[in-house]
């Protein structure tokens, strides 16, 4: 019986693709592969493992976007830094975990790529056991072979090479892109390996799902609650059908979920926290998800624009992402145009579209 295609054997097919290829990225991407089979492990022992979903120092200490981290996200941090660094594919680190970027040390040598990530992704659901995950982007360095600086990384989403994410779900899965579709891969527990499941993976153009976190209703800005209005309202509505509402707030486990059945995530720019434009990571989570949907047919935006076009200006930047099945990415864009100072009707959740409505 013929084995399905490994992770090692897609990359390298990858790279005979391209004759001038030297099998660097080959070689990253199968350090962050490795990365992500140790990291699973250590996901899936949970409480054996003692309690990785602790705050670090009783909440004493927080990340550089501001969130107090967990342990598991810092030993995730040291997993992907000491798998990846000391191979001679990169010139620096960006994560969520670090202020600043990390070089690679004088020790190793140095690339011509970059990796930014989210070593652990919704952590916040470790501790009640729902999916988290690992998010990544790798770009070309534009010094190659030379100490990385934060400038290095401030390039557009349409720069990366290469982006996807690692599910720590039921099974293991690492989803990603070079440019050229999706392809999502299973780890097989039994071999060690990643094996190509999802070949060509592709959002549906339709659906009725959407995801946001309703707590925030209030600061939502006008084009936002209509849309959101319209969906609640179902087949009595505009819209003449019936939506079913998701929020897992674990970005990867939405993210999976679009890709196999379809639907919408929104987490817009909200008035919540003044002067912040929104609130996921423009260089290791908007973008790789973002290149990711795109590539499998769908669509990423601001809600004002092409996220992927966005020009960062800081590595910790933060921004609203819309994505989804394109239709529904589309029509709220199409909201943001015609906004105006009037709400188009009540538009709160527990009001006369609740929520709990019978």
């Amino acid at each position: 019986m013929s084995r399905r295609m490994t992770l090692t054997r897609y990359t390298i097919e990858q790279e005979h693709q391209h004759p001038e290829a030297t099998g660097d990225f080959s070689a990253l991407l199968n350090a962050v592969a490795t990365s992500a089979k140790i990291i699973s492990n250590r996901v899936r022992l949970g409480e054996l493992a003692s309690s990785l979903g602790s705050p670090v120092d009783d909440g004493a200490r927080l990340n550089p976007t501001g969130d107090t981290p967990k342990e598991l996200d810092l030993i995730s941090n040291d997993i992907v830094i000491g798998e990846t660094q000391w191979g001679g594919h990169l010139t620096g680190i960006l994560s969520e975990e670090l202020e600043d970027v990390l070089p690679i040390p004088n020790a190793f040598k140095r690339g011509k790529y970059l990796l930014a990530m989210d070593p652990l992704d919704g952590s916040s659901n470790i501790d009640v056991n729902i999916s988290v995950g690992t998010i990544f982007s790798i770009l070309r360095s534009p010094r190659p072979g030379e100490v990385a600086t934060a400038e290095d990384f401030l390039q557009p989403g349409t720069q990366q090479v290469c982006a996807g994410f690692v599910l720590y779900g039921p099974s293991t899965m690492l989803v990603l892109t070079t440019g050229s579709g999706v392809d999502g891969f299973t780890l097989n527990p039994e071999v060690g390996e990643f094996e190509l499941t999802h070949p060509d993976m592709r959002v549906p153009e339709k659906t009725s799902e959407f995801a946001i976190n309703a707590s925030n209703e209030r600061f939502w800005e006008e084009p936002i609650k209509r849309y959101v209005a319209e969906m609640l309202a179902g087949s009595a509505g505009a819209r003449e059908r019936d939506f079913n509402m998701r929020w897992i707030a674990s970005l990867v486990a939405e993210t999976y979920r679009i890709l196999t059945r379809g639907g919408v995530f929104l987490y817009p720019t909200d008035t919540k926290q003044p002067g912040v434009k929104g609130r996921l990571r423009l260089l290791y989570e908007a973008n790789p998800i973002a290149f990711v949907i795109e590539q499998a047919g769908g669509k990423a935006s601001t809600g004002r624009g092409r996220m992927l076009e966005v020009q960062p200006t800081a590595i910790h930047e933060k921004v609203p992402l819309i994505f989804g099945s394109r239709e529904e990415v589309e029509r709220i864009e199409q909201y943001h145009e015609q906004t105006t100072d009037e709400p188009h009707y009540d538009t709160s959740l527990f009001n006369t579209r609740s929520l709990f409505r019978s």
